[in-house]
């Protein structure tokens, strides 16, 4: 065993030769020095284990080939671009929605740049930095202010915070939802220090129970829209009309936090009722909430819009400094809203409302053109078939509506469909499908023309990678 340790090529062998290569061209020399040393303790390690057991093991041309994997693989970035095959339009786990190519491009912009990011070209004085999204919000909602914070949850933090702290919020018990990562609304109302008050059964809450439970400890009745899942059957919930008036009988705000909140009408797609946020604010509730990365289609952002008295007083709030937005999100954000002046601009630009509102016609021809690809490519190391199936809008938007889809299903003839899945998950970029029924599915709502390559290229190293 000892004698084999000799046959290791040194560093600077290693170095020479991956430099002179332009796939290592961008990676420090210090780095490369770095990884070249790991993968030279791996061989080490290997022959301890009995692993390597020759010389012809550690031969140059061996090693070399292996050594440019493991360095390619070590130094390329831990966050990357996927391609997202699984036919959930906002998955929580690929980054929710991706962004319009006007957004992608006013974010470059931003951080290429120098920005007026607060400051007012009109007087060359210091401006705020919602200023460049308060109007269009405004514009979009009907609301007469908004403010723009780094998340939902944040929103919600910070309005529950300024408006109800160590005083009573009404809630029905039926919407005290968890959302991702096990975040629940009464965990971020005692954060805010409000005092939840809940009202009414899981299924049913009417309206005298808010009326009820209404004290001189009472700051706020809030709503909370069950955007992530549906009672169904013998339930009632009090409409948010309803629940203004009863606040304006006792002078009363009324918080609506939508969740997935969004600005585009999805029911001419035969989509279930959701309500858009300039419903919301047509019904007359006073403060409105709502995310930015799930059916708007824009970047992370917690969104609150309502009547400019409360607006102004969240505006105020400390905590705002800790959670406002960064350059990057605004930019996307306003580039984003942009598109919503025109709807059709919107279905047809914002990539999440483009393929939530697909034709199925259109994805039948995607699907085949995937198909096409694939058999070229994979030849008989696989069996490509088309087929009926369902997308999902995903990101706690539209629970239990399935999107009628038309599925790419990969049966490998060379290995489990198991394996050619996690095989996926290594190439680059990492493909990412669905098995169902022994097949690998690829669902071509969520997939763009120009993957269809990347695909086939992908399936063709794993399976034939597997099969050697």
């Amino acid at each position: 065993m000892s004698s084999l340790f000799r046959y290791i090529p040194s560093v600077d062998r290693f170095l020479q030769t991956l430099e002179a290569e332009d796939a290592f061209a961008p990676v420090p020399r210090p780095e490369l020095r770095v990884q070249v040393g790991a993968f030279l303790d791996l061989c080490r390690e290997e022959i301890r284990e009995g692993v390597l057991t020759t010389p012809e093991d550690l031969a140059w041309e061996r090693l070399v080939l292996r050594a440019r994997a493991f360095v390619r693989t070590a130094v390329r970035p831990h966050f990357r671009r996927v391609i997202n095959a699984t036919g959930v339009v906002i998955h929580t786990n690929l980054g929710r929605s991706i962004l319009a190519d006007q957004a992608v491009q006013a974010v470059v912009d931003g951080c290429r740049h120098y920005s007026n990011l607060e400051m007012n070209l009109a007087t060359g004085q210091r401006g705020s930095r919602y200023a460049h999204v308060e109007a269009l919000l405004c514009r979009l909602t009907g609301a007469e202010a908004g403010l723009v914070v780094n998340n939902n949850a944040a929103a919600v933090l910070l309005v529950l915070d300024t408006l109800a702290k160590e005083r009573e919020v009404v809630v029905s018990r039926g919407q005290l939802v968890e959302i991702g990562g096990s975040f629940r609304i009464p965990e971020v109302m005692k954060k805010s220090g409000a005092v939840l008050r809940e009202v009414g059964a899981t299924n049913r809450t009417h309206l005298h129970d808010y009326a009820q439970a209404i004290t001189e400890r009472t700051a706020l009745l809030m709503k909370v829209h069950t955007s992530n899942y549906r009672i169904i059957g013998f339930h009632k919930e009090v409409s948010a009309p309803d629940l203004v008036a009863l606040g304006a009988e006792h002078g009363l705000p009324v918080f609506e936090d939508l969740g997935s909140g969004n600005l585009f009408d999805f029911s001419p797609y035969h989509f279930m009722s959701e309500p858009t946020v300039q419903q919301v604010v047509r019904a007359g509730v006073q403060v409105v909430s709502f995310s930015g990365d799930k059916l708007l289609g824009g970047p992370q952002a917690g969104i609150i819009v309502g009547h400019k008295k409360y607006i102004d007083q969240i505006k105020k709030n400390q905590l705002n400094r800790a959670l406002r937005i960064d350059k990057m999100t605004l930019a996307a954000l306003e580039a984003t809203l942009r598109l919503y002046v025109d709807p059709e601009t919107a279905r047809q630009a914002v990539p999440t409302v483009r393929m939530i509102t697909a034709p199925k016609q259109e994805i039948q021809h995607k699907a085949q053109a995937l198909q096409r690809k694939l058999r070229a490519t994979l030849g008989d190391l696989a069996e490509i078939a088309c087929a009926p199936g369902q997308s999902r809008v995903g990101g706690g938007s539209f629970p239990e509506q399935d999107v009628p889809t038309v599925l790419v299903r990969i049966y490998p003839r060379v290995r489990s469909v198991e394996a050619l899945r996690d095989g996926l998950l290594q190439t680059d970029p990492p493909v990412i499908g669905r098995v169902e029924d022994g097949a690998l599915c690829c669902d071509p709502r969520t997939i763009e023309p120009g993957e269809y390559g990347l695909i086939a290229a992908a399936m063709l190293s794993v399976l034939t990678r597997q099969n050697s």
